[in-house]
């Protein structure tokens, strides 16, 4: 009975962490837009997530992630968000939980923006 508890407790605790990514550090950034001039709509996939200076929350993702800014007047401006290795993923590898480390990839948990700012300079037409 003593050793049937033990192990159903080592299960329990393994099972509790994974996709710790996904768990720990959500699955969304808080990202800060600034441009000059101010007043720029701030478009993630099309949809307008905020009017600078702001911070949007942008879901995470494994795909090449792009910020359109829009504003009368001036040129679009594309910028391509940079990620890094989200090295919370680094405990689902450790403990050996492939269904964690599957599931922080599914959510885009296995990296993070960084960095957490971006500003541009938006062109007159």
């Amino acid at each position: 009975m003593k050793k049937t508890f033990l192990i159903a407790l080592v299960l329990g605790a393994t099972l509790s962490t994974t996709s710790c990514a996904t768990i720990i550090t959500g699955t969304k950034d808080k990202i800060s837009f600034t441009s000059t001039p101010e007043g720029a709509k701030v478009f993630h996939k099309g949809i307008e997530k905020c009017t600078t200076p702001c911070t949007a929350e942008i879901p995470r993702s494994l795909s090449k992630q792009m910020i359109t800014f829009e504003k009368e007047g001036y040129n679009n401006k594309e910028v391509k968000l940079v990620k890094k290795f989200n090295p919370v993923t680094l405990v689902n590898i450790l403990l050996g939980g492939a269904i964690g480390v599957g599931v922080d990839a599914a959510t885009g948990s296995l990296t993070k923006y960084s960095p957490k700012a971006y500003t541009v300079e938006l062109e007159s037409k």
